[in-house]
């Protein structure tokens, strides 16, 4: 399975793919407004229909060698703080790489985010699946726009990607 870091870590993160078991879990995150506001790629699911709907995508990306979300879990602790991956994506007409992550309620503001994504960039880059990677963030998102710039990122474009106005932050594999 291609794209996916399960197994892989950080100084404070492990990921490992997605179970089903875990949608107690992420119903929380889905339940939690601020958590989801930014995310109407699913459009106005209610919050069950939400979870499922990402599972469903979670496991066909999986199924189908697209990358996907692993879940990130906090080493000292063992408790799930969010999901990171890499996942194939179309912008504009074009097949592109994404670093993409979500953080459970309770756990934004403590550097996870852009430590995974920095692990999903330099794992990446080092396995030569690309030379760029970018990162799809709503325009308002100021949070996730931190993670992407503390990425090494930078803005490229604005555009719409499913019906979302957002930057494309994007970042190059150095010679």
């Amino acid at each position: 399975m291609k794209f996916l870091l399960n197994g892989e870590q950080t100084s404070r993160l492990e990921f490992r793919l997605l179970e089903e078991t875990d949608f107690k879990w992420w119903m929380d995150f889905c339940s939690e407004p601020e958590s989801t506001r930014f995310m109407n790629i699913l459009g106005t699911l209610q919050p069950e229909a939400f979870c499922k709907t990402w599972f469903e995508k979670v496991f066909d990306r999986y199924k189908n060698n697209t990358g996907g979300h692993n879940v990130l879990i906090e080493k000292a602790t063992g408790l799930r703080v969010g999901m990171c991956g890499l996942l194939v994506q179309e912008v504009d007409g074009k097949e592109e790489l994404e670093i993409g992550y979500s953080l459970h309620p309770g756990f934004t503001g403590k550097g996870f985010a852009t430590e995974a994504a920095r692990k999903c960039r330099d794992f990446a880059f080092e396995n030569h699946f690309t030379n760029r990677l970018i990162s799809i963030i709503h325009i308002d998102n100021k949070a996730s726009q931190g993670v992407a710039l503390r990425n090494g990122m930078t803005v490229e474009k604005t555009t719409v990607f499913k019906d979302i106005p957002v930057n494309i932050f994007s970042i190059r594999k150095q010679s």
